[in-house]
């Protein structure tokens, strides 16, 4: 493997600025990360990243060699064309930022698109970033589309060494072989190295998995807050607005469907309900429920949705 380094370049004003962040916090910082370009479902990470940069001040620490780790054919950065001319480039730089919550304490961020090669170079070059800043907790999200509905509370799946930071819920899955991501790869090489790390998965109704689901990226934010001590509160304002909004069209969009959508989630709501009171009573198997799958749910929405959008 080339040099992990040379994947990336400090930011001096920025990582001076951490240094003296380090020399008031003896704990060590926490650092989030999430990145562009594998599943999210409803925009789950993507919503928790904007709201930080949008609401908290916060200064760049790193940069990766973007040209190095994203394939541009496969997602085209985009420029902007006026008359005769281009007039911007949007480029898809990975950052490490230093963020300061509500109450000046600091974090970590690292955001940016996932990168398409080098994943084993990138997570040592992470590892690296870890050691150097004092990093005591890493921390991934995103969302994940599951049979659920959007009528009952956000369920996550917390992973990782410390998802005893996340108590109260449990993995529904006993063994699962998925495609991989830069960022579980990286969440994988930091646990081997010792590292602490907690990742949050929310799980988000399949039939709306496309679209910004603001009810589970204020879940997974409340469930890193409570794990972290880190204080958000106009990021969580912002969220739970925008989930109320979000409530709101779904069921406006229900109300105007034809019955046959009614039924689907209607049926995911029973044997949520049924599962919720399997376990309450320590039965882990819930009554069999005569329920639509997730093919037929998919493409009632996808249908719906796509009426919504010509409408628009």
């Amino acid at each position: 493997m080339l040099d992990p380094q040379g994947l990336y370049a400090w930011e001096p004003k920025g990582l001076a600025v951490v240094d003296m962040a380090l020399a008031q916090e003896s704990a060590g910082l926490v650092m989030l990360y999430h990145f562009d370009g594998y599943i999210d479902a409803g925009q789950t990470g993507d919503q928790i990243v904007e709201q930080l940069l949008d609401s908290l001040p916060h200064q760049v620490v790193a940069r990766f060699d973007h040209d190095r780790l994203v394939d541009y054919r496969a997602r085209r950065p985009p420029l902007t064309f006026q008359r005769d001319r281009w007039t911007e480039y949007e480029v898809p730089g990975i950052e490490l930022r230093l963020v300061q919550d509500t109450t000046g304490a600091p974090f970590l961020l690292l955001s940016g698109p996932e990168p398409d090669v080098e994943w084993e170079r990138f997570a040592a070059a992470v590892r690296q970033m870890v050691e150097r800043l004092g990093v005591r907790l890493s921390v991934n999200f995103h969302g994940i589309p599951m049979g659920v509905p959007h009528t009952r509370p956000v369920g996550l799946t917390p992973h990782g060494n410390r998802s005893d930071l996340v108590p109260g819920h449990h993995s529904p899955f006993e063994e699962a072989q998925v495609p991989g991501s830069a960022e579980a790869l990286l969440e994988y090489r930091l646990m081997q190295a010792g590292h602490d790390v907690l990742g949050v998965a929310a799980h988000v109704p399949h039939y709306i998995a496309r679209s910004p689901y603001p009810d589970a990226a204020l879940t997974v934010l409340e469930a890193i807050t409570s794990a972290t001590g880190l204080v958000l509160p106009t990021v969580a304002h912002s969220l739970r607005n925008d989930a109320h909004r979000t409530q709101t069209e779904i069921e406006r969009q229900i109300r105007e469907g034809d019955e046959e959508i009614t039924a689907l989630v209607q049926g995911l709501e029973h044997q949520y309900d049924a599962a919720a009171g399997a376990q309450t009573r320590g039965n882990m198997l819930a009554e069999p429920v005569d329920i639509p799958s997730a093919d037929e749910i998919g493409r009632q929405f996808e249908r719906f949705l796509a009426e919504r959008e010509g409408e628009a």
